[in-house]
């Protein structure tokens, strides 16, 4: 039996979540910049349970290294009105590339992208609704 939450949707345990975003290579990053929110994509992969990418110098450098940051990933279908949403939060770290090991990531975006950072996650929560 698939648990659900107090709305009727289903709830993806941790686990499955984790896997959701192996399978995915852009996510999108939530940072709290000059006191607003602020979301940007970002090219990833999952170290052991870490979101860990790679970044220019300006905002996430600027504002995220041990700031509290969530991170998304999602899926949706809207010709059958199903999805799923994963949310990580926890605080992000700047490291450097030995910590990253062989992330093998590699940025979509132009310009060089030397800083390593990671999300350690303090959360996983995912949301899953299908086809009625």
């Amino acid at each position: 039996m698939r648990a659900v939450d107090r709305t009727g949707i289903e709830v993806i345990d941790r686990d499955e979540c984790l896997r959701l975003v192996r399978g995915r290579q852009v996510g999108r990053l939530g940072i709290v910049a000059g006191g607003e929110p602020l979301i940007l994509p970002v090219n990833y992969v999952v170290l052991d349970e870490t979101i860990v990418f790679r970044s220019a110098p300006g905002s996430k450098l600027d504002m995220g290294p041990r700031s509290p940051a969530c991170f998304e990933v999602d899926e949706f279908d809207e010709a059958m009105q199903a999805g799923w949403s994963v949310l990580v939060a926890g605080r992000l770290e700047e490291i450097d590339e030995g910590e990253a090991g062989a992330a093998g990531v590699t940025p979509w975006a132009p310009g060089p992208r030397d800083h390593w950072m990671r999300l350690v996650p303090r959360r996983v929560t995912g949301r899953r609704v299908r086809p009625a």
